[in-house]
């Protein structure tokens, strides 16, 4: 009897769920993180990079941002690609280390920003709502080619929508978490 592989539907949403938390994680607060500058890459040694790979991120205090850059030759490069970032950000350079303040966020950038989590929310759902279809349609092949029976593919398909149901949830609360951070004032 052939059975829907629901282990590898399940990976493919955990898979959307983590890429939003990546992508908020992108997304600023209030408070200083040392994720803020994860999305930023910068061009070292003829490749782009992640600045983790180039250089320590810390947060020395609640709103201050911290770039301890390792080679003495990447400093203004680094420089270059937090400022053209889109995330409003203006570094000072102090010899290797660049120290990078974050301005208080006023309440129509708060708005901006929570428009932006839900757009990357609802780019997860929809991801969801695909791995979701290709699971549904493999069943119905599998029904059709009478490798399972109805009843089989009816208990399948609910096992899908309450794993596609369980998901959407968590990226709700997700979302909702991230509002709540970027709102606080």
């Amino acid at each position: 009897m052939a059975e829907l592989d629901l282990n590898e539907l399940k990976r493919r949403m955990d898979g959307a769920v983590s890429s939003l938390k990546g992508d908020l994680a992108g997304l600023r607060t209030g408070r200083a993180s040392p994720n803020l500058l994860d999305p930023i890459t910068v061009e070292a040694y003829g490749a782009q990079m992640p600045i983790n790979q180039v250089a320590n991120v810390s947060v020395p205090e609640p709103r201050m941002v911290s770039v301890s850059v390792w080679d003495k030759q990447m400093v203004g490069k680094v420089e270059r690609a937090i400022r053209e970032s889109n995330l409003g950000l203006n570094p000072i350079t102090d010899g290797t280390t660049l120290r990078i303040p974050l301005p208080e966020l006023n309440e129509q950038r708060r708005k901006e920003l929570v428009k932006v989590a839900h757009q990357y929310a609802e780019g997860a759902k929809v991801a969801v709502r695909h791995v979701r279809r290709d699971g549904m349609d493999e069943l119905k092949k599998m029904e059709k080619d009478g490798d399972i029976g109805q009843d089989e593919s009816r208990q399948q398909a609910d096992r899908v929508q309450k794993m596609t149901d369980e998901t959407i949830s968590d990226i709700d609360k997700l979302l909702s978490v991230k509002e709540g951070e970027i709102m606080q004032v």
